[in-house]
């Protein structure tokens, strides 16, 4: 059986070198690339099915190479690892076809899962819980959500989705960030204490850059900002989705 090819593109030698070796102890055949147009030119001559690709990068950037992957071949991998907390980068990185973007450092353990197949809804419905005090976003978002095929609970506060967490832990939480008594952001801390593998995206009005960065460095899988644009919120929750699929098997 031939190994899954893995392309690792990153300008800092020792988190290449790192990352590659640890991708070989897990059976994947490893190449190597120290920026975009080296990537450019491994991709091109050896067709990898998978790329690990830093953002900030000398000789065409992160977002740059990741374009010229999808146009090039859409069916490629792509995995973003990066040391930067730029939320708008980080979804500007998902828009363009990032099937995830990984907050170093990151193990090869943890790479190797998600590289076991491409992400995708799983057999058996995941399962979302949508926390929010607002009845009608509660409402509005089970309906769309429950029609996508998901088993979808709600909670209107942080004591009743911490018991609704403990009873059976969701895939994946929609948390307000502004709501009575608990914070969204210490609804996160306690998430990531009680159902570690359950990614949380946040969902907020009143945000501020700072108030992302901090949640993403606290463990949320994304951070949005209301008014929701739609699109971008099924895509995130599909690639969440996918993840956590990946990470259970």
């Amino acid at each position: 059986m031939s190994r899954t090819k893995v392309l690792v593109v990153d300008d800092d030698d020792e988190v290449r070198q790192t990352l590659s070796e640890q991708l070989r102890m897990q059976g994947f055949e490893v190449s190597e690339a120290a920026d975009g147009l080296s990537a450019w030119t491994e991709i091109r001559q050896n067709a990898p099915e998978a790329v690990l690709l830093d953002l900030a990068m000398p000789r065409l950037g992160g977002l740059e190479t990741l374009k010229a992957i999808r146009a090039f071949d859409p069916s490629i991998v792509t995995i973003v690892i990066t040391g930067l907390s730029d939320l708008d980068m980080h979804r500007r990185a998902l828009e363009l076809g990032a099937v995830a973007v990984l907050q170093k450092p990151v193990g090869g353990a943890q790479l190797a899962q998600l590289l076991g197949r491409p992400p995708g809804l799983p057999a058996a419905p995941a399962r979302v819980l949508v926390v929010d005090d607002e009845a009608s976003v509660r409402g509005t978002l089970q309906e769309v959500h429950a029609s996508r095929g998901f088993e979808v609970a709600t909670a209107p506060n942080g004591d009743l989705a911490m018991r609704a967490i403990a009873r059976r832990a969701p895939d994946v939480v929609l948390l307000d960030v502004v709501m009575p008594g608990l914070s969204g952001v210490e609804i996160l801390q306690a998430i990531r204490t009680i159902a570690p593998r359950a990614k949380v995206i946040m969902v907020s009005g009143e945000a501020t850059p700072a108030q992302g960065m901090r949640a993403l460095a606290l463990g949320a899988f994304d951070f949005v900002v209301k008014p929701v644009d739609t699109a971008y919120l099924l895509r995130s929750i599909d690639i969440a989705v996918g993840m956590k699929q990946m990470e259970s098997r």
